[in-house]
């Protein structure tokens, strides 16, 4: 059984990247576009552009989490991805109380570890990097990433 897992490894770890993605590129859409139901707190509007932090956060979300949706730069996009939700959780979250449910931080450190996973795992299967990989990596994917994760 444990085979059959680690051969499905590199296709569910892909799926985990396109979920993230898409809903952290949603969160972006929602508050600089107002679709969606728009930003959080202003009833379907959206985030004045340029204002520290929300507006810079909706773009960082915007734009790495179709990064990562897409397989893009999966790693580099992830580190910024996971990096703004720190900062979020520790600047705003942390200052209302100690425990993520306490303070509505949850999806906040959600994504942090999210994002760092993949900044360890890499992109896994369906990702776009793999059209632009070079050399022999290219047609059979790279030793690391075909050996599974021990947990």
């Amino acid at each position: 059984m444990s085979a059959r897992l680690n051969s499905a490894q590199p296709y569910v770890l892909g799926l985990f990247r396109v979920v993230i993605g898409l809903l952290f590129a949603v969160h972006g859409a929602a508050s600089m576009f107002g679709v969606l139901g728009g930003a959080v707190g202003t009833h379907g509007g959206t985030i004045a552009a340029g204002t520290w932090p929300g507006w810079y956060a909706a773009l960082i979300q915007l734009v790495a989490g179709a990064l990562v949706l897409l397989g893009l730069g999966t790693r580099g996009a992830a580190l910024v991805a996971s990096g703004s939700m720190a900062y979020a959780y520790f600047d705003v979250h942390q200052q209302l109380a100690l425990w993520p449910i306490q303070n509505g931080g949850e999806l906040s450190v959600l994504f942090c570890w999210s994002f760092l996973l993949l900044v360890f795992t890499g992109s896994g299967a369906f990702a776009l990097d793999r059209l632009f990989a070079r050399g022999p990596a290219r047609e059979s994917g790279t030793a690391a990433e075909k050996t599974p994760v021990a947990v």
